[in-house]
């Protein structure tokens, strides 16, 4: 598990006035299906903040896979995109020691205190790498946020390893900037 995220769960009794399996005892109990929904009565029926309310609703629902799982399933089928993925998260990690990687079913967030980066194999031979530049407007590789929606303000496609160059860098490293 990510030392991040096992931080995480072991702050939440701390933070959040319950251990993880309570959270989790209490969403099954609620059974809300759509991940925003649940993250919404974490926060307004429990107090929990989003950061924790996000981990925990997402926690839950991964049926007690690790990370590691969840990233491995991503990429079944994709598994020439795995390098360009270990670049990618090599190269946030980079930025700091306050970033949270945190992977889910169909894609990674990359947290600082707000989730800047989203990583996703979008088809077995692209990552879509979606990023919040809010106030940006496209320009060179960065477009604009196409499937990711308002989860992401912008997004750059990636094929291979080669093109993670200086400009995905100066992207991603403004996102991580910005996410203050």
């Amino acid at each position: 598990m990510d030392k991040a995220l096992q931080t995480m769960i072991g702050n939440m009794p701390e933070k959040t006035g319950k251990k993880l399996e309570e959270w989790i005892q209490i969403l099954a109990k609620e059974n809300i299906e759509k991940h925003s929904m649940a993250v919404k009565f974490l926060k307004t029926e429990h107090g929990v903040t989003h950061g924790f309310a996000n981990t925990i609703v997402t926690l839950s629902k991964d049926n007690n896979e690790s990370p590691q799982d969840l990233v491995a399933a991503q990429y079944v089928g994709k598994e020439a995109l795995i390098p360009i993925y270990d670049a990618l998260i090599s190269l946030v990690k980079s930025f700091g020691d306050d970033i949270k990687i945190v992977p889910k079913k169909a894609s990674v967030s990359v947290i600082r205190k707000h989730q800047f980066v989203l990583i996703k194999p979008a088809t077995k031979t692209r990552i879509d790498l979606g990023l919040k530049l809010k106030g940006i407007d496209p320009q060179g590789l960065l477009e604009p946020s196409g499937p990711f929606g308002t989860m992401c303000t912008h997004r750059i496609q990636l094929t291979n390893i080669s093109d993670i160059n200086s400009e995905v860098t100066q992207w991603l490293t403004m996102a991580y900037e910005k996410s203050v």
